[in-house]
């Protein structure tokens, strides 16, 4: 019998493109590889994983077939290309991690930048293993968990070239780093008590400090802030992307201290508990909520309140609200600070209200002096800034409500592959911007509110950072139609030479809806927000439209009301019901209105109707979020607005308390060709059945009823008469998770799918990812 002759040895090369670095991704090449009894080498090139091996023909194939199937939990593997060579002897025996390379040339999409990850389950054991070397050492990660986007310098992913390269490996966590067996081979933030990052504490002078040890460092810095916080302080914690403040949640005193000193009077805080189960103690958590809860990007979560928590928190950390944003600890220092002081904390970001959160050791120590009574440090520089992510499920599904640590910065798939590398630069509040190439788009953190020197001054850098590391230099600059945005500044200030693409707010909110959802052709896009600037030259917030990610034709709108004194009527809401029912599209009858203008000063009654039958400083809007400001004004809720969107998040907790879904009057009427919720009997009702003494959550929940029935009877038409039934769902108010999950269903039973945002915020921090679409839509097509 003749032996059967050895397969034919082949040479390939696989370049693996999307989130394969800071993943274990090139440990889990070598250990597949060598398995398989390949030769060859892994190494980083840029954001990729490049694979030159050598083997039989369809050993080769189980590779490819491993990395794509098989690859780590965090990796998102986005394309495999390969490449058949010749000269496989040259490549010798065995497998081995090469060292990282760059490559000169631009690439057509994204190198991966991984994202942050919660401390896993493996570190969080030797954490509290007192037979282990790491023990209580508040920096342990591997390859499956602990820093990445904070730390790093440039691309590739390797440790010299992150904020580690400071901290030489000790030779046993350089055995570990070099051993492939080991779960620390080539995690590049590897550290231990001999030669990584280590704690300080410095107290800020004042009263509840502890002033006992102000140059404390490791377990006795750990033990100064314990005991800060546990005397009811304040202490400034230095976490992944940033400062964080930090108190007792269960003492009253404390929270109403933090509220002061932050700036922040009534906006609801944060809480980190140590476990789900005590998540379970303050919040009802369903399935779909308990898996986001302990997603590796731990989002801080809005959860139902349990009403009857035997050990709840003070109306102090979310008033107003039955949600509370619960979230668990993502590092281990967190978990070092859960475990000691047994109790929750308000973990909220570390600034003053509005300012950017603070990441410079110097910079936070002057910010946060009026603020903190301790600060808790250490030495590993934060590279780039990235705030706590918050999330809510809506109809069973995540719906990111700020894109931060652990989501930003992964890049998304965008439908139309941008041909020119497309910067979009976003709006004004909950500020993003996205960079866009081929079929990825990179949506930057959430940076805040874009309206002073400070907030520009992050969103530069931020937007230097992203473009270095990913060698990004834009081609063309979308932006928004607002001339006063500091966005369409800058977009207008750049050198001239580079494309500017003009997108209209609403239709960048229900393009970003329609993207990330993979909606092909024409769609109806319903966007409710507080206010963009219309193609008109108006103020809409209130939008029905005929939409494709190209252009837009409106079809419907919510009536008109005058805002008097602009900006001062989003502050307070009484202001805006004043606007509605002294110079409203459509009437209400004056007998109706009696009663709540006699809850008003006078003069301030009399101001206002001189400025809006004036038309003084009293600008007209469609929007959906001022009506739900003033329903919730109507209702006694919220007059005045001490955070943006206060008077919606009290309507929408009203209206949770109650069971009735009775819908209140309503019509819709034909303007100038469009069809318009026509609210005026919504009003009246409201104001009638209020002076009756209906219960404020009823009415609530009938406005909400209202808003759904209005909207499904708008869409129902346009599908009717443009044969569309695919209805994207954007907008500030689509976060609101009654109204979502109603539309969801009942557009449904009209036989129209609805679709909402998941993967970007439906409000104004997924606005950048919608223009950069658009950019890249309208540029392909020779726009």
């Amino acid at each position: 019998m003749t032996p059967r002759e050895a397969p034919a040895r082949e040479a390939w090369s696989i370049r693996v493109r999307g989130t394969v670095q800071g993943v274990g991704f090139r440990p889990f090449v070598h250990r597949m590889a060598s398995r398989l009894g390949l030769d060859g080498s892994v190494r980083n090139v840029d954001g990729d994983v490049v694979i030159e091996v050598a083997g039989a023909a369809d050993t080769l194939a189980a590779l490819v077939r491993a990395l794509q199937e098989q690859a780590p939990q965090h990796a998102v593997v986005a394309r495999v290309t390969v490449t058949r060579n010749g000269g496989s002897d040259t490549l010798g025996a065995g497998f081995t991690v090469a060292p990282s390379t760059s490559a000169a040339a631009t690439r057509p999409g994204f190198a991966g930048l991984p994202v942050d990850l919660a401390t896993c389950d493996d570190c969080l054991r030797e954490l509290f293993d007192p037979d282990d070397r790491r023990y209580r050492y508040p920096f342990v990660n591997c390859t499956a968990c602990g820093p990445r986007a904070t730390i790093v310098d440039t691309l590739p992913y390797d440790r010299a070239r992150t904020a580690m390269a400071g901290f030489p490996l000790c030779a046993a966590c350089a055995a570990e780093y070099a051993d492939p067996a080991d779960r620390r081979f080539h995690a590049e933030p590897v550290a231990c008590p001999d030669c990584g990052p280590h704690l300080s504490w410095r107290s800020a002078g004042h009263p509840a400090g502890n002033d006992s040890d102000p140059g404390a460092t490791g377990e006795q810095a750990l033990a100064a802030a314990v005991a800060a916080i546990a005397a009811g302080g304040i202490v400034a914690v230095k976490g992944l992307g940033g400062y964080q403040l930090v108190c007792d949640a269960t003492n009253a005193a404390a929270v109403h201290r933090l509220r002061t000193r932050k700036r922040r009077p009534r906006k609801p805080f944060a809480v980190m508990v140590v476990d789900t189960a005590a998540a379970e103690v303050l919040a009802r958590l369903s399935p779909a909520e308990l898996r986001l809860l302990t997603d590796p990007a731990r989002p801080i979560v809005l959860l139902a309140t349990h009403p009857d928590a035997p050990t709840g928190l003070p109306s102090g950390v979310h008033p107003g609200t039955d949600r509370v944003g619960l979230f668990l600890p993502g590092t281990p220092l967190h978990h070092l600070l859960l475990r000691a002081l047994t109790r929750p904390l308000v973990v909220t970001s570390g600034n003053l209200s509005d300012e950017p959160i603070a990441i410079d050791d110097t910079d936070a120590m002057t910010r946060l002096a009026p603020v903190a009574d301790g600060f808790l440090l250490h030495d590993r520089p934060i590279r780039a800034r990235y705030d706590d992510s918050v999330a809510r499920v809506i109809g069973g599904r995540r719906a990111i409500v700020r894109r931060a640590r652990g989501y930003a910065p992964d890049p998304l798939p965008i439908p139309v592959p941008a041909d020119r590398a497309v910067l979009a630069v976003g709006a004004q509040l909950k500020h993003t911007f996205t960079l866009a190439r081929g079929d990825r788009a990179l949506v930057g953190p959430h940076g805040g509110s874009l309206d002073d020197a400070d907030a520009l001054a992050a969103f530069h850098a931020t937007l230097g950072q992203l473009t270095r590391l990913h060698r990004f230099t834009p081609d063309v600059l979308a932006h928004d139609l607002h001339p006063g945005y500091l966005s369409t500044r800058y977009a207008i200030e750049q050198p001239p030479g580079l494309r500017r693409v003009p997108v209209q707010h609403h239709h960048a909110h229900v393009v970003s809806c329609a993207a990330e959802n993979g909606v092909r052709g024409p769609f109806l896009g319903v966007a409710y927000d507080g206010l963009g600037l219309g193609a008109d030259g108006t103020l809409w917030g209130g939008e029905l439209l005929l939409a494709s990610y190209t252009g837009f034709r409106r079809l419907g709108r919510f009536g008109t009301a005058p805002l008097p004194g602009g900006e001062a009527a989003v502050r307070r809401p009484a202001r805006m019901v004043l606007g509605y029912l002294l110079g409203g599209e459509f009437p209400v009858p004056p007998g109706s209105a009696a009663w709540f203008l006699d809850r008003l000063p006078r003069t301030e009654r009399d101001t206002i109707a001189r400025m809006v039958s004036r038309g003084v400083n009293s600008p007209r809007a469609s929007s959906a979020g001022r009506l739900f400001d003033a329903v919730s004004s109507l209702l006694g809720l919220c007059d005045d607005a001490g955070y943006e969107g206060e008077a919606a998040v009290l309507l929408e907790a009203a209206a949770a308390a109650s069971g009735s879904t009775e819908p209140l009057p309503w019509r819709l009427a034909e303007v100038d060709g469009l069809w318009v919720y026509d609210w005026s009997g919504t009003l009246t009702a409201v104001l009638e059945r209020a002076r009756a003494g209906v219960p404020a959550s009823e009415l609530a929940a009938g406005f909400h009823t209202t808003v759904a029935a209005a909207t499904v009877a708008l869409c129902t038409r346009a599908a009717e008469r443009t044969g569309v039934t695919q209805v994207c769902l954007s907008g500030g108010c689509l976060q609101n998770r009654i109204l979502a999950s109603r539309l969801l269903t009942e557009l449904d039973a009209a036989g129209l799918t609805g679709h909402l945002n998941h993967d970007v915020p439906a409000n104004d921090g997924g606005i950048s990812y919608g223009q950069a679409v658009v950019a890249a839509a309208t540029c392909n097509e020779g726009g």
